[in-house]
């Protein structure tokens, strides 16, 4: 049971002992307050006694756990939570995104802290990291943001069930492919129409496909003569750089300008712009 709300909550077993302690003496201190309030009221027990009480604790429980989880340094956790029901009541529903990532995973760093803002937690979630790489940097940053993390091998990804089961129990409704170096298989994208998304560092259609990556790309760019580049962020099908741009952001390509200069210019845009459109795919 334990290891079930871990996996669910994204959290260690620390923060799972001061969560189940925060629930307790909230729980505690809004029964104690509402017990209070009545008692001052002055009402005699009865129906109307009881129908009071179950509506005043509702009311500050929320107040309750939230002033609790301050000391033992849980607010973060029970805002973002109590935010959550309060959507499911309205009937919002938060999506749950998986990122795909290969490299360092600064891409996908940025997409989970700006998901994580209380206001932004409530559309969206990162619920799981797949890497097809076991000594990816990008492994780190999921340990460090308590997001489940799944190293993919090449033979069941695309000649098998290609990790569905594992997807569809996180709950992914979104994909974001952030620096993810395979192509996907034809049994996920069917699964997932529109619903994966994908990064490249150059103006698409051109510097697109296979071995267009990294700094290959800037070189590239830089070697054609180019006077700009800039970002594409597409739907990804089963061809490399190939689906549908859904957007662009351009920057110039200086007098001198290296790959290593370009890169600077091209992750820019890349933190600036990805989780934003994102934000507005998931509002669409």
């Amino acid at each position: 049971m334990f290891r079930k709300w871990k996996e669910h909550w994204n959290v260690n077993s620390i923060n799972l002992a001061l969560i189940i302690a925060t629930f307790a003496l909230g729980g505690s201190l809004c029964g104690w307050v509402g017990r209070k309030i009545l008692l001052l009221s002055g009402l005699e027990k009865g129906i109307g006694w009881f129908l009071i009480y179950i509506i005043l604790i509702s009311l500050l429980w929320p107040v309750s756990v939230l002033l609790v989880s301050i000391p033992l340094g849980q607010f973060r956790f029970f805002k973002q939570y109590i935010m959550r029901i309060w959507n499911k009541v309205r009937g919002k529903k938060m999506t749950g995104i998986t990122i795909f990532a290969s490299g360092s995973g600064t891409n996908a760093k940025n997409i989970i802290e700006y998901f994580n803002q209380p206001d932004r937690n409530a559309k969206a979630r990162v619920r799981l990291m797949i890497c097809n790489k076991p000594d990816a940097a990008v492994l780190k940053i999921a340990a460090e943001n308590n997001i489940p993390a799944l190293i993919i091998e090449k033979e069941r990804f695309f000649n098998g069930n290609a990790y569905l089961p594992e997807l569809k129990s996180h709950h992914t409704e979104m994909i974001v492919l952030a620096g993810f170096l395979w192509k996907l298989p034809a049994l996920m994208i069917n699964e997932y129409p529109k619903k994966i998304i994908n990064i490249h560092p150059a103006l698409l259609p051109k510097y697109g496909g296979k071995g267009m990556f990294g700094m290959h790309v800037h070189e590239a760019v830089i070697a054609a003569g180019e006077k700009e580049s800039g970002i594409s962020i597409h739907y990804a099908d089963e061809m490399y750089d190939h689906g549908k741009i859904i957007f662009q952001a351009t920057c110039v390509v200086t007098e001198g300008e290296t790959a290593a200069s370009l890169a600077k210019k091209i992750h820019a845009l890349e933190q600036q712009h990805f989780p934003v459109v994102i934000e507005s795919l998931l509002e669409k």
